[in-house]
């Protein structure tokens, strides 16, 4: 039983910001310990060109060596056409994910830059790649710069909302908002998910948010409060963009998982995530990428009141 779904960012847009490649087995081992702990659903690859990506080169390899756990959401992110084919034929080959996301812009200027192409040939891009994957995979659909765009500024929700009846016509309705560098704030986090949820209640919602200006945790439960019962996160921080890609500072780094967990778990808000092990795999990823990483309770223990709060 649990009252929110944390989906595990570390071994997609945790890694992609990284320049140093992991092997594919140990990011399966990775995946895999991720599932082990509790996670519902986990981010697993992506099929991103290598040659602007090249730490997914690997995607079909790590999926192949995979272990699969039943109830478990394994996704991959699709840019484009071609990353869905790819994925319909790992599928096909009985190794393939159940779980696909598609990316619009909500800024015309991000769109241009992250993806190579106008918001209005993305959206034509989205409903070819719909038709592409079938009934086959869980979809999710995520707006990106949905709080802000670094290149643009303040971002219209009605733009957001907007898009969000465009998944919702694609037959998409679980759909993360974005906040691609740090822009928001517990009260524009209240302002659009109230919006939303008032004219679209059949989107389910999925906060993701990223901590550069340190008010991931914050928005998180912001976002908890207007409704939002999924969200992204990453082991140590880690994440945010492809290492070429440098806007936000270069540094935009996911809401930290260890972190998240422990506020939810303290505030009698249940996971699913086996307290007892999820500090060992936060070390783990330290060890894969070499550093220590960003979680605080990786140094300091998670709250030793959170027995307490789950009593209350």
């Amino acid at each position: 039983m649990r009252d929110v779904v944390i989906c595990e960012c570390f071994a997609r847009d945790g890694l992609q910001h990284e320049s140093v490649v992991i092997k594919a087995e140990d990011k399966a081992a990775l995946i895999d310990s991720y599932a082990s702990i509790g996670f519902e659903r986990v981010e697993a690859t992506s099929y991103s060109n290598p040659v602007v990506v090249p730490q997914f080169a690997d995607a079909s390899d790590v999926l192949r060596m995979l272990p699969r756990r039943p109830d478990v959401f394994y996704k991959a992110t699709c840019a484009n056409l071609r990353a869905v084919e790819r994925a319909v034929a790992d599928q096909e080959a009985n190794f393939g994910v159940n779980e696909i996301s598609f990316l619009v812009s909500a800024s015309e200027s991000h769109s241009q830059k992250n993806l190579k192409r106008s918001r209005a040939d993305q959206w034509n891009n989205v409903s070819e790649m719909r038709a592409r994957a079938g009934a086959v995979f869980r979809i999710v659909g995520t707006i990106s710069v949905a709080f802000g765009c670094p290149f643009e500024g303040e971002v219209d929700e009605d733009v957001v909302l907007r898009d969000v009846e465009s998944f919702l016509r694609n037959g998409i309705s679980l759909i993360a908002l974005g906040d691609t560098t740090g822009m928001a704030t517990p009260r524009t986090v209240a302002s659009l998910v109230g919006r939303i949820s008032r004219a679209v209640p059949e989107a389910c919602l999925i906060a993701h948010f990223h901590d550069s200006r340190g008010t991931g945790l914050v928005n998180c439960l912001a976002a908890y409060e207007a409704g939002v019962r999924y969200f992204d996160s990453s082991f140590g921080g880690v994440g945010g963009h492809p290492s070429q890609v440098q806007y936000g500072g270069g540094y935009t780094g996911n809401v930290c998982t260890e972190d998240l967990v422990n506020l939810f778990e303290s505030l009698g808000v249940s996971t699913g995530i086996d307290l007892e092990r999820v500090l060992d795999v936060a070390q783990q990823c330290e060890h894969a990428l070499g550093r220590p990483l960003l979680g605080r309770v990786t140094r300091s223990g998670l709250n030793p009141l959170i027995a307490s709060a789950e009593i209350a």
